[in-house]
Protein backbone atom coordinates (compact mmCIF):
# COMPACT_ATOMS: atom_id res chain seq x y z
CA UNK A 1 0.00 0.00 0.00
CA UNK A 2 2.84 2.38 0.91
CA UNK A 3 4.63 1.61 -2.36
CA UNK A 4 1.47 2.43 -4.34
CA UNK A 5 1.12 5.75 -2.53
CA UNK A 6 4.78 6.53 -3.20
CA UNK A 7 4.44 5.80 -6.92
CA UNK A 8 1.26 7.91 -7.10
CA UNK A 9 3.02 10.77 -5.34
CA UNK A 10 5.97 10.63 -7.76
CA UNK A 11 3.62 10.52 -10.76
CA UNK A 12 1.72 13.54 -9.43
CA UNK A 13 4.96 15.46 -8.97
CA UNK A 14 6.04 14.66 -12.54
CA UNK A 15 2.69 15.86 -13.91
CA UNK A 16 2.98 19.09 -11.94
CA UNK A 17 6.48 19.74 -13.27
CA UNK A 18 5.23 19.20 -16.81
CA UNK A 19 2.41 21.68 -16.21
CA UNK A 20 4.90 24.20 -14.78
CA UNK A 21 7.18 23.83 -17.83
CA UNK A 22 4.24 24.21 -20.21
CA UNK A 23 3.14 27.30 -18.28
CA UNK A 24 6.64 28.76 -18.59
CA UNK A 25 6.70 28.08 -22.35
CA UNK A 26 3.24 29.60 -22.67
CA UNK A 27 4.28 32.73 -20.81
CA UNK A 28 7.43 33.07 -22.90
CA UNK A 29 5.74 32.63 -26.29
CA UNK A 30 2.84 34.88 -25.31
CA UNK A 31 5.19 37.64 -24.22
CA UNK A 32 7.83 36.99 -26.87
CA UNK A 33 7.05 40.23 -28.71
CA UNK A 34 7.33 43.25 -26.46
CA UNK A 35 5.64 46.60 -26.91
CA UNK A 36 8.92 48.25 -27.89
CA UNK A 37 9.25 45.86 -30.85
CA UNK A 38 12.01 43.73 -29.37
CA UNK A 39 11.70 39.96 -29.14
CA UNK A 40 12.43 37.88 -26.03
CA UNK A 41 14.79 34.94 -26.24
CA UNK A 42 16.30 32.21 -24.07
CA UNK A 43 20.04 31.90 -24.73
CA UNK A 44 19.42 33.37 -28.17
CA UNK A 45 16.51 31.06 -29.08
CA UNK A 46 12.87 32.12 -29.55
CA UNK A 47 9.78 29.94 -30.24
CA UNK A 48 7.07 31.42 -32.43
CA UNK A 49 3.69 30.06 -33.55
CA UNK A 50 3.14 30.06 -37.34
CA UNK A 51 0.00 31.94 -38.36
CA UNK A 52 -0.13 31.28 -42.13
CA UNK A 53 0.80 28.77 -44.84
CA UNK A 54 3.05 31.18 -46.73
CA UNK A 55 6.08 28.92 -46.11
CA UNK A 56 4.40 25.58 -46.83
CA UNK A 57 5.58 22.88 -47.16
CA UNK A 58 8.74 23.92 -45.23
CA UNK A 59 6.48 24.61 -42.26
CA UNK A 60 2.74 25.14 -42.01
CA UNK A 61 0.16 27.15 -40.14
CA UNK A 62 -0.12 25.78 -36.60
CA UNK A 63 3.52 24.70 -36.38
CA UNK A 64 5.93 26.05 -33.76
CA UNK A 65 9.20 27.33 -35.21
CA UNK A 66 12.46 27.94 -33.34
CA UNK A 67 14.62 30.84 -34.45
CA UNK A 68 18.09 31.88 -33.28
CA UNK A 69 19.82 35.22 -33.17
CA UNK A 70 22.36 35.43 -35.95
CA UNK A 71 25.09 37.52 -37.52
CA UNK A 72 23.22 39.18 -40.39
CA UNK A 73 26.47 39.74 -42.29
CA UNK A 74 26.73 35.98 -42.78
CA UNK A 75 23.22 35.50 -44.15
CA UNK A 76 22.96 34.17 -47.68
CA UNK A 77 20.30 33.79 -50.34
CA UNK A 78 18.16 30.79 -49.44
CA UNK A 79 18.34 31.30 -45.66
CA UNK A 80 15.01 31.56 -43.82
CA UNK A 81 14.79 34.52 -41.44
CA UNK A 82 12.27 36.09 -39.08
CA UNK A 83 11.99 39.86 -39.42
CA UNK A 84 9.97 42.91 -38.46
CA UNK A 85 7.56 44.06 -41.16
CA UNK A 86 4.19 45.66 -41.82
CA UNK A 87 1.26 43.41 -42.78
CA UNK A 88 -2.15 44.98 -43.50
CA UNK A 89 -0.91 48.28 -42.05
CA UNK A 90 0.01 46.63 -38.75
CA UNK A 91 3.34 45.76 -37.16
CA UNK A 92 4.10 42.04 -37.34
CA UNK A 93 6.80 39.41 -37.34
CA UNK A 94 7.17 37.41 -40.53
CA UNK A 95 9.34 34.40 -41.44
CA UNK A 96 10.28 34.02 -45.11
CA UNK A 97 13.21 32.91 -47.24
CA UNK A 98 15.80 35.38 -48.51
CA UNK A 99 15.32 35.65 -52.30
CA UNK A 100 17.95 38.32 -53.03
CA UNK A 101 20.58 40.43 -51.26
CA UNK A 102 21.60 43.91 -52.48
CA UNK A 103 24.42 46.06 -51.13
CA UNK A 104 24.75 49.82 -51.58
CA UNK A 105 27.56 51.79 -49.91
CA UNK A 106 28.23 48.90 -47.53
CA UNK A 107 24.57 48.67 -46.47
CA UNK A 108 22.79 45.40 -47.25
CA UNK A 109 19.09 44.99 -47.98
CA UNK A 110 17.14 41.76 -48.28
CA UNK A 111 14.29 40.75 -50.56
CA UNK A 112 12.23 37.94 -49.02
CA UNK A 113 9.59 35.57 -50.32
CA UNK A 114 7.39 32.86 -48.89
CA UNK A 115 7.95 29.39 -50.38
CA UNK A 116 4.21 29.13 -51.00
CA UNK A 117 3.83 32.67 -52.43
CA UNK A 118 3.94 33.56 -56.13
CA UNK A 119 5.59 36.96 -55.65
CA UNK A 120 8.25 38.41 -53.36
CA UNK A 121 7.37 40.47 -50.30
CA UNK A 122 6.62 44.16 -50.94
CA UNK A 123 8.77 45.50 -48.12
CA UNK A 124 12.54 45.36 -48.51
CA UNK A 125 14.20 44.72 -45.15
CA UNK A 126 17.58 45.68 -43.69
CA UNK A 127 19.92 44.15 -41.14
CA UNK A 128 18.12 45.91 -38.29
CA UNK A 129 14.79 44.34 -39.20
CA UNK A 130 16.03 40.77 -38.86
CA UNK A 131 15.24 39.04 -35.54
CA UNK A 132 16.84 35.67 -36.16
CA UNK A 133 17.43 32.71 -38.43
CA UNK A 134 15.04 29.76 -38.70
CA UNK A 135 16.35 26.48 -37.23
CA UNK A 136 13.53 23.93 -37.19
CA UNK A 137 9.78 23.46 -36.72
CA UNK A 138 7.66 21.40 -34.34
CA UNK A 139 4.53 20.30 -36.25
CA UNK A 140 1.20 21.48 -34.78
CA UNK A 141 2.78 22.67 -31.52
CA UNK A 142 1.92 26.23 -32.46
CA UNK A 143 -1.77 25.32 -32.08
CA UNK A 144 -1.03 24.21 -28.53
CA UNK A 145 0.60 27.54 -27.75
CA UNK A 146 -2.28 29.44 -29.35
CA UNK A 147 -4.75 27.45 -27.24
CA UNK A 148 -2.77 28.19 -24.09
CA UNK A 149 -2.77 31.85 -25.05
CA UNK A 150 -6.56 31.88 -24.82
CA UNK A 151 -8.24 32.46 -21.47
CA UNK A 152 -10.02 29.10 -21.58
CA UNK A 153 -6.87 27.17 -22.48
CA UNK A 154 -4.84 28.80 -19.71
CA UNK A 155 -7.60 28.06 -17.20
CA UNK A 156 -8.07 24.39 -18.20
CA UNK A 157 -4.45 23.34 -18.78
CA UNK A 158 -2.59 25.38 -16.18
CA UNK A 159 -4.71 27.10 -13.52
CA UNK A 160 -7.16 24.26 -12.83
CA UNK A 161 -4.54 21.45 -12.43
CA UNK A 162 -2.40 23.62 -10.15
CA UNK A 163 -5.46 24.49 -8.05
CA UNK A 164 -6.40 20.82 -7.72
CA UNK A 165 -2.83 19.95 -6.74
CA UNK A 166 -2.90 22.65 -4.04
CA UNK A 167 -6.23 21.40 -2.69
CA UNK A 168 -4.86 17.82 -2.61
CA UNK A 169 -1.79 18.91 -0.65
CA UNK A 170 -3.92 20.79 1.91
CA UNK A 171 -6.25 17.79 2.27
CA UNK A 172 -3.28 15.44 2.70
CA UNK A 173 -1.79 17.62 5.45
CA UNK A 174 -5.15 17.81 7.26
CA UNK A 175 -5.60 14.01 7.17
CA UNK A 176 -2.07 13.39 8.42
CA UNK A 177 -2.53 15.93 11.20
CA UNK A 178 -5.82 14.36 12.29
CA UNK A 179 -4.27 10.86 12.36
CA UNK A 180 -1.36 12.11 14.42
CA UNK A 181 -3.64 13.90 16.89
CA UNK A 182 -5.89 10.81 17.21
CA UNK A 183 -2.91 8.53 17.79
CA UNK A 184 -1.51 10.81 20.49
CA UNK A 185 -4.91 11.00 22.23
CA UNK A 186 -5.25 7.20 22.09
CA UNK A 187 -1.78 6.79 23.51
CA UNK A 188 -2.57 9.10 26.44
CA UNK A 189 -5.91 7.38 27.13
CA UNK A 190 -4.42 3.90 27.14
CA UNK A 191 -1.53 5.04 29.31
CA UNK A 192 -4.04 6.22 31.91
CA UNK A 193 -5.96 2.94 31.61
CA UNK A 194 -2.77 0.96 32.11
CA UNK A 195 -1.97 2.98 35.22
CA UNK A 196 -5.46 2.31 36.64
CA UNK A 197 -5.20 -1.43 35.97
CA UNK A 198 -1.81 -1.52 37.64
CA UNK A 199 -3.12 0.35 40.68
CA UNK A 200 -6.16 -1.89 41.03
CA UNK A 201 -3.99 -4.98 40.76
CA UNK A 202 -1.97 -3.83 43.75
CA UNK A 203 -4.85 -2.63 45.96
CA UNK A 204 -7.73 -4.97 45.24
CA UNK A 205 -7.10 -8.38 46.84
CA UNK A 206 -10.19 -9.78 45.07
CA UNK A 207 -8.42 -9.55 41.73
CA UNK A 208 -6.08 -12.41 41.23
CA UNK A 209 -2.56 -11.96 40.00
CA UNK A 210 -3.42 -13.75 36.75
CA UNK A 211 -6.35 -11.41 35.99
CA UNK A 212 -4.27 -8.34 36.74
CA UNK A 213 -1.49 -9.56 34.47
CA UNK A 214 -4.00 -10.27 31.69
CA UNK A 215 -5.59 -6.82 31.96
CA UNK A 216 -2.18 -5.19 32.00
CA UNK A 217 -1.13 -7.15 28.93
CA UNK A 218 -4.25 -6.02 27.08
CA UNK A 219 -3.59 -2.43 28.05
CA UNK A 220 0.02 -2.70 26.90
CA UNK A 221 -1.13 -4.18 23.57
CA UNK A 222 -3.50 -1.26 23.02
CA UNK A 223 -0.76 1.15 24.01
CA UNK A 224 1.61 -0.45 21.50
CA UNK A 225 -1.05 -0.12 18.77
CA UNK A 226 -1.46 3.56 19.60
CA UNK A 227 2.29 4.04 19.35
CA UNK A 228 2.28 2.31 15.96
CA UNK A 229 -0.45 4.61 14.67
CA UNK A 230 1.48 7.60 15.95
CA UNK A 231 4.66 6.42 14.24
CA UNK A 232 2.82 5.94 10.92
CA UNK A 233 1.27 9.40 11.16
CA UNK A 234 4.65 10.98 11.93
CA UNK A 235 6.23 9.09 9.01
CA UNK A 236 3.52 10.36 6.67
CA UNK A 237 4.05 13.90 7.95
CA UNK A 238 7.82 13.66 7.37
CA UNK A 239 7.24 12.26 3.86
CA UNK A 240 4.97 15.19 3.04
CA UNK A 241 7.59 17.65 4.28
CA UNK A 242 10.26 15.85 2.22
CA UNK A 243 8.10 16.03 -0.92
CA UNK A 244 7.72 19.76 -0.38
CA UNK A 245 11.50 20.14 0.02
CA UNK A 246 12.21 18.12 -3.14
CA UNK A 247 9.79 20.21 -5.16
CA UNK A 248 11.52 23.53 -4.26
Amino acid sequence: MQSVKKVASIALSVVMWIIILVAALYAFTTLATREDGSVSDIAGFTPLAVQSDSMAPTFNKGDLIIIQKCDTSKLEVGDIVTFHTIIDNEYALNTHRIAAIDEVNGMRSFTTKGDNNDVADTHIISDGDIVGKYLFALPQMGKVMDFLSSSMGFLIVIVLPMLLFFIYQVYHLIVVGMNLKRAMAEEDRLAVAAAIVDAEGKSDTAVTADNAAEQLAQAEAKLEEARRLKAEAEAAMNATKQEGTDGE
